[in-house]
């Protein structure tokens, strides 16, 4: 049944894509034009997903499952970093495929999905596998993307959606509940984060020249790294771990770890790639064929789980 719904959900933010796909196709606006849109994004939508996420009663119950989600959100991004670094020597991948082999489009797709699922009370859990995966993106997926040997930790530390998770934490260990009004607000514009970040794609597609497509030789294998195998290791770690027993609602809480590591590449490689002068096109290639396609595999992955 959560395959099913799941498989509406992405159905209808593809149908959004489609949209925004149609606004670069009848000249309405250029692809170019997205970038506004990230921006929004980034700096706004986010941080009010991840605050209004964590207003929520503080229990123990929670707060231990909270730790469940972190220390699988750290398990599956340490394995599957490794495992690229290996299979990347072996096939000689080159920066963009490593990077958008390991990291997910989470942050854009799961608290959409999440929600969809299982309800906003669960979207708390997201924050988790979100706080890790930012981290190592600035960190691990900017060296790798760059080929730099050091951290910037000025960049980890400033980015605006690891401000919005220590800003959250800080009000759910302190338990305090922001006044009802303000929350609304936060709430309506945190609710655009899943429309906008499939409007931006769609807008990425509509400029897109699909005969380019067939020129990247290793597009359709890295589509399927990200989508079948490493999700299918995912599982396989997920269910024979032992973590769900930890914590009661154990298996629903890696359910939806396991939902943000089997969506598509990062658009945030994209990005990187765009800023830091690397192979942006085969970064987009990958990140919208990785879209298109998901709305086959991650229902699949979900019934396997």
């Amino acid at each position: 049944m959560i395959a099913v719904i799941l498989a509406k959900k992405i159905l209808s933010l593809f149908l959004i894509m489609v949209m925004g796909a149609a606004l670069v196709k009848t000249k309405v606006l250029k692809a170019q034009d997205s970038r506004s849109i990230s921006v929004i994004t980034l700096y706004l939508v986010m941080p009010c997903v991840i605050i209004s996420s964590f207003q929520v009663d503080y229990t123990e119950e929670l707060f231990n499952g909270l730790m469940l989600s972190l220390l699988a959100a750290v398990l599956l991004h340490v394995i599957l970093i490794a495992l690229t670094e290996i299979l990347g020597r072996i096939f000689h991948w080159d920066p963009v495929e490593k990077a958008s082999a390991i990291y997910s489009n989470a942050g854009n797709l799961i608290i959409p999905i999440v929600t969809a699922l299982l309800g906003k009370e669960w979207i708390i859990y997201t924050s988790a596998f979100i706080s890790v995966q930012l981290i190592l993106l600035w960190s691990h997926g900017k060296m790798t993307l760059c080929g730099e040997k050091n951290i910037d930790f000025k960049k980890i530390l400033t980015n605006v959606n690891m401000i919005s998770i220590f800003v959250g934490i800080l009000l759910f260990v302190c338990r305090v509940q922001l006044p009802a009004v303000l929350q609304d607000s936060i709430d309506t514009v945190g609710s655009m984060v899943g429309p906008a970040a499939m409007i931006v794609t769609g807008m990425l597609i509509g400029n897109m020249d699909f005969k380019k497509l067939a020129s990247y030789r290793r597009l359709w294998l890295m589509a399927a790294v990200r989508l079948i195998a490493y999700p299918l290791l995912n599982i396989v770690v997920l269910k024979f771990s032992g973590l769900a027993a930890m914590v009661p609602e154990g298996q629903t809480i890696l359910l939806i770890t396991l939902l943000a590591t089997i969506t598509p590449s990062a658009s945030t490689i994209t990005q990187m790639a765009q800023v830091y002068g690397k192979d942006a096109d085969y970064a987009s290639a990958i990140n919208v064929v990785t879209t298109l396609l998901c709305i086959v595999t991650m229902p699949l992955m979900v019934m396997l789980y």
